[in-house]
């Protein structure tokens, strides 16, 4: 007898519930935050960009699991599963983006509920917000205000190593100094160019650097959420790239649909540079190499 995909989901669902129960039942949950300092914190962050950030103010008294890894993976098709649920529970710190864009996090939560385990969400704590956009950790004003939401959490779980991570959160902050002033070089050089963008991940940054987005905002959102633009607004993106009224296109290679693979190839075919971002870290970087190396990119598109 062949399931549909939707009964499958359903029992995943309730065997995800089950195993969790059974776990916090058994007292398989996160350490006590109120216990003595644990040497090792154990810290799950949805995307690896935040355990990435996480392991940086930590250093050696954190042992951070990232779910989304694969920069080759749309991470809006993730499916948590067993092993994910597991690792979910038994953290005393979990690090999430929210904003609606991760949400199989927060049902991970809710099937093994813990009041010692801290939850953090990037989302709730940014205090630089766009219309309908969810990706807040592009801003770089954005990432120093998280970088310090996590070090308040990690002192509060080892109060015992708080100056270290208050250390290394002031490294981590004087870090993002080369990319504010990257972005304050582009700006300087060519605020006002008429870009496209094929999603709205990008404005954290296009936005500060001054660039003109001519890209309609309803084709921008489509793609971010996983749908077919308007017709209209596809026929205006289009026309702008047949007509190279963009001097540069920037694309999310991690949300490749037709419509973004045609408007991409089309750019090509007119002499347009493309810029790919990605809403995941690549493999060997940190948050900041990973931000520069765009950076770096767009520059030199833009300047071409």
């Amino acid at each position: 007898m062949i399931l549909s995909k939707r009964v499958q989901r359903v029992l995943m669902a309730c065997a995800l519930f089950l195993l969790l129960f059974f776990l916090s039942a058994c007292g398989g949950a996160a350490p006590n935050a109120a216990s003595d300092s644990p040497k090792v914190i154990n810290v799950v962050a949805a995307e690896n960009f935040y355990g990435n950030i996480v392991q940086q103010i930590g250093g050696s008294h954190v042992s951070v699991t990232s779910i989304l890894t694969d920069p080759n993976v749309d991470p809006h098709e993730y499916e948590s599963n067993v092993q994910t649920a597991i690792t979910v529970s038994k953290a005393a710190l979990v690090i999430e983006n929210g904003g609606g864009y991760d949400g199989w996090m927060d049902k991970l939560l809710s099937a093994s509920p813990n009041s010692n385990r801290l939850l953090l969400k990037g989302f709730d704590i940014a205090t630089t917000h766009l219309p309908e956009n969810e990706h807040v950790w592009y801003s770089f004003d954005n990432a120093a205000v998280i970088a310090q939401a996590i070090t308040n959490d990690l002192k509060q779980l080892d109060p015992v190593d708080a100056a270290t991570f208050e250390s290394n959160l002031q490294v981590f902050k004087q870090s993002l100094q080369p990319l504010q002033q990257k972005i304050a070089a582009i700006k300087a050089k060519y605020a006002g160019t008429p870009v496209g963008l094929t999603e709205t991940i990008y404005l954290y940054q296009a936005v500060p650097e001054g660039l003109n987005v001519l890209t309609p905002f309803a084709f921008e959102k489509a793609i971010a959420e996983g749908n077919d633009p308007p017709a209209g607004a596809q026929i205006t993106a289009t026309d702008q790239v047949n007509n190279r009224q963009i001097k540069v296109l920037i694309y999310n290679e991690q949300t490749i649909t037709p419509v973004t693979t045609n408007l991409v190839n089309l750019a090509r075919s007119k002499g347009i540079p493309t810029v790919p971002v990605t809403e995941t870290m690549p493999p060997g970087e940190t948050y900041q190499s990973w931000m520069m190396a765009q950076l770096n990119t767009l520059e030199a598109a833009l300047g071409g």
